[in-house]
């Protein structure tokens, strides 16, 4: 069986991508996600905040009492609180290429330019193959319309195009006016690569302390469902390769992303939840089902289930909305 794929104008030997989390934070377990079989991996993101924070203590040390900072600085961790600094993610791409054959995508995340523009070149510099642009933004202000907010991703896009060479993924989110409209704009503005979606971490409410905190529920396979529409619906109208990351979790759900028309399906939650062996069996799970199926090649079912041969894929998704309400039987 071919399993090999390509994305982002990289050959990989399989679709099976290890995306950020803290198992791609570390020389260790990168090469532990090598030997299970990852094709790639996509190292830990690199937050905005934390370039802008390094800038900020290097002002400090210039100017030792100016204030010449937000006050939002102090609802951020400190420095020392995160986990890969900026310079040493520099050296994590470096050891890492190193250290593995399988290639190394660098992770940026924010929502302005920024600091971004200049990292992006050092990151270049330090052997990454790819870059993914983690644009996490949930706009608040009513002021603020459709088509600002699409700028703002478009902005960041054509800026980091301008600065580096490096092949482009952008992760977003579903929730545009028109999530189609907008893949092409973003292809148009230099992304080689849409990673479909970002996952939003909905905070709660601790009633005992009236305070706001942090939720963090790994996903599981029904996230899923949301990914597939949207790479099937795109897949045969833009040329960015297409990624789906979020309740990707066996081999079975490697299989319906290759048939919507993705080239690599991204996992972290099943790896955290089962380690990193759990690639192994999704890699030998995912052979069994092309033997079984006369799948000769990953290629070959890559967009054989999308819907590129409807003319108007918004009339087929409200006849599929039609019938699932008309297939709920009470009893």
């Amino acid at each position: 069986m071919d399993t090999m794929t390509e994305y982002l104008g990289i050959q990989l030997k399989n679709p099976l991508v290890a995306s950020a989390s803290p198992l791609t934070e570390s020389l260790d377990p990168i090469r532990q996600l090598e030997d299970a079989g990852a094709g790639a991996v996509v190292l830990h993101s690199l937050f905005e905040e934390q370039l802008q924070l390094e800038s900020y203590d290097l002002d400090v040390q210039l100017s030792e009492n100016t204030e010449t900072f937000a006050e939002a600085l102090s609802y951020f961790p400190e420095q020392g609180e995160y986990k890969v600094g900026p310079e040493s993610y520099l050296e994590l791409i470096r050891g890492a290429k190193a250290a593995v054959d399988m290639p190394i995508i660098a992770s940026l995340n924010g929502v302005s330019a920024g600091g971004w523009i200049d990292y992006a070149s050092k990151i270049e510099e330090a052997g990454a193959d790819a870059l993914e642009l983690n644009i996490y933004y949930i706009p608040t202000n009513p002021n603020l319309d459709a088509n600002e907010i699409e700028n703002i991703y478009l902005r960041i896009v054509r800026q980091v195009r301008a600065t580096v060479r490096l092949p482009l993924a952008v992760k977003v989110s579903p929730f545009f006016n028109s999530m189609a409209n907008m893949a092409v704009k973003l292809e148009d503005a230099g992304a080689n690569g849409l990673v479909l979606f970002n996952r939003f971490y909905q905070p709660d409410f601790d009633l005992e302390q009236l305070a706001v905190t942090p939720n963090l529920r790994l996903s599981d396979s029904s996230e899923l469902l949301l990914r597939l529409r949207w790479v099937a619906i795109l897949y045969g109208h833009t040329q960015a390769d297409m990624a789906i990351t979020g309740g990707v979790h066996s081999a079975e759900d490697v299989i319906k992303c290759m048939m919507a028309g993705a080239r690599v399906a991204m996992m972290t939650s099943c790896l955290l939840k089962q380690g990193t062996g759990h690639l192994q069996t999704v890699a030998k799970d995912m052979v069994d089902w092309m033997q079984e199926h006369e799948y000769p090649s990953i290629e070959m079912m890559q967009g054989s289930m999308s819907q590129r041969s409807v003319a108007e894929p918004s009339a087929f998704e409200r006849a599929n909305y039609m019938r699932v309400l008309g297939s709920y039987v009470h009893r």
